[in-house]
């Protein structure tokens, strides 16, 4: 076949958004003889809309050359600029960094009559180069792109207003720029090749404001325009990872999973930290499913890679046993916190530790903290997080009745949110506060309803917490689950190795479990727990 021929194949089976068509066409020709600029750049487009990054930057670094070398400063700039925004995306910040500096130094001082000067203003708010307001800076870039109709121009400047103004505190205006910004994405007004930015950077603004809701709409309507082109690469990377905590929350376990892997596949040349979040998020995995091991191996990859490891690491603490370990681990993290997403982050699992350890005063000041914080960014995300901990204080001070109350509000968001695993983690607290006020067939319902998502779920530990409770059916006089579960293998006589074998626990759990068990309890010994369990009716 002719080039002329071959290559006007590949420009229309890139209109037709045939991507793999037009990318194998193009290839083919670009190996017979060189592209012109335009067939260069639909080349690239159709190589990165299929995942193929590498040949994808290589092109665009020509094309940003060869503009460069005919003195075509504007587009070597814009070219520059992009090159410099997929690193970012990537999570490779020196090389973004420098790519944008280097389409700054293209633009003249004072920027030019096109939308090339629009670009400039976007780098200049990114990189605080003049000194002026970043906002400002993204308003003339939002100007400009509206004057000239350069969608992605206005895509880009519509997301870099709205998460400066999130970060100067005024979400609700800073959202709506987010959600404008996605309508150009998802009504195919940009470029193919900027949905998968775009839509990443909001996902991850959305995430930092705890804005469950909105990232799981923008991700179905993205899936939605996805759909109509089946060679489309869309997720990658970092925004694997985003997925992933998405799928998590939605209790698609499974397809979590599966982003998860293949974000670790897809960051082996990225910043330590972006793999050191996909390793995180597959420790959670492992720790809800009940792989002890395996999840303690991810955190400390994580750690290692520079992300932090807590939540999780103290979590894992917690279903093991060792208590006042968890808080102390959350409690160093929480000083040191660098910010206020991190902090909230920490401060719903530091309650339930410091709960669990017996430390009730101290985690009083952080249910607070948390709820005044929600309230603060009306954020149901975090409203539920802050009930729950609220309701879990409430529980071990003995105060059933408005523990149920909090909790009922808590499971009622979890459930518009459509959170399967969190609302039944609040169902069972929900079910142990029905229990103390003697109610048991209420008690029974939540606990079962509880129990068959877990078991749904693959949530291995819950699940045989939710099962304890449902055997035993009773107030367990601030036991938890596991150590009413421990507590009656004890009454039945079984010894530290027996119970360790049964419950795929160390045998080391399994006396900081006794311990916390005598504690709670008042006892001293086995024979006085097991007379404390017949007794209460916990056997």
């Amino acid at each position: 076949m002719p080039k002329s021929d071959a290559c006007q194949d590949a420009r229309n089976a890139y209109a037709a958004r045939q991507w793999r068509a037009s990318y194998g066409l193009f290839s083919a020709a670009h190996h017979e003889v060189p592209l012109v600029s335009d067939d260069l750049r639909r080349f690239a487009a159709a190589a990165y809309l299929i995942g193929e990054e590498r040949e994808a930057l290589e092109l665009w670094t020509r094309l940003h050359q060869e503009c460069a070398i005919h003195g075509k400063t504007d587009a070597a700039a814009r070219w520059a600029f992009w090159i410099g925004l997929f690193h970012l995306l990537a999570g490779r910040a020196s090389q973004a960094g420098g790519w944008c500096a280097r389409a700054r130094r293209l633009l003249p001082s004072g920027g030019s009559e096109g939308p090339a000067a629009g670009y400039g203003k976007i780098i200049d708010g990114l990189m605080g180069l003049d000194g002026a307001p970043p906002i400002q800076r993204f308003d003339a870039a939002i100007d400009i792109a509206a004057r000239f109709d350069d969608q992605d121009l206005l895509a880009i400047g519509l997301l870099s207003r709205g998460q400066a103004l999130i970060r100067s505190d005024s979400v609700t205006e800073g959202v709506d720029l987010l959600d404008e910004a996605m309508v150009t994405v998802t009504a195919g007004r940009v470029a193919p090749v900027l949905a998968g930015v775009v839509y990443c950077a909001v996902i991850l603004t959305c995430q930092s404001v705890f804005d469950l809701e909105r990232a799981v709409q923008w991700t179905r309507e993205l899936d939605a325009w996805c759909a109509t082109q089946p060679d489309l690469v869309p997720y990658r990377g970092q925004c694997l990872v985003h997925r992933s905590e998405l799928l998590m929350m939605e209790g698609d376990w499974a397809a979590a999973e599966r982003e998860a892997d293949k974000a670790l596949d897809h960051l082996g040349a990225s910043s330590e930290m972006v793999v050191g979040r996909a390793l995180y998020q597959r420790g959670e995995i492992f720790r809800l499913r009940g792989a002890f091991g395996p999840a303690a191996e991810m955190y400390r990859e994580a750690d290692l890679r520079g992300f932090p490891p807590q939540p999780g690491a103290a979590l894992l603490l917690l279903v093991q046993g060792r208590n006042c370990e968890a808080a102390e681990a959350l409690q160093t993290a929480l000083e040191a916190s660098g910010g206020t997403e991190r902090r909230l982050l920490l401060l719903g699992p530091l309650v339930e530790t410091l709960v669990s350890a017996g430390k009730l005063a101290p985690a009083r000041p952080h249910a607070e903290d948390l709820t005044e914080q929600a309230a603060h960014l009306g954020a149901p995300l975090l409203e539920a997080t802050a009930l729950d901990a609220t309701g879990r204080l409430l529980l071990a001070e003995r105060k059933p009745q408005a523990a149920r109350s909090i909790l009922r509000e808590a499971l009622m968001i979890w459930q518009r949110l459509a959170c399967p695993y969190r609302a039944a983690l609040t169902r069972r607290m929900l079910g142990e506060a029905h229990l103390a006020l003697a109610e048991t067939a209420a008690a029974r319902a939540d606990i079962a309803a509880a129990h068959e998502v877990f078991v749904r779920l693959g949530a291995e530990p819950d699940a045989a917490l939710a099962a304890a409770l449902l055997v035993n059916g009773r107030d367990t006089g601030g036991l938890t689950a596991r150590e009413v579960e421990v507590l009656a293998r004890v009454a039945a006589g079984e010894t530290n190795r027996q119970i360790a074998t049964a419950l795929a626990i160390s045998e080391h759990t399994v006396a900081r479990h006794l311990s916390n068990i005598f504690d709670k309890t008042g006892t001293g010994n086995r024979t006085e727990a097991s007379i404390y369990a017949q007794k209460g009716g916990l056997v």
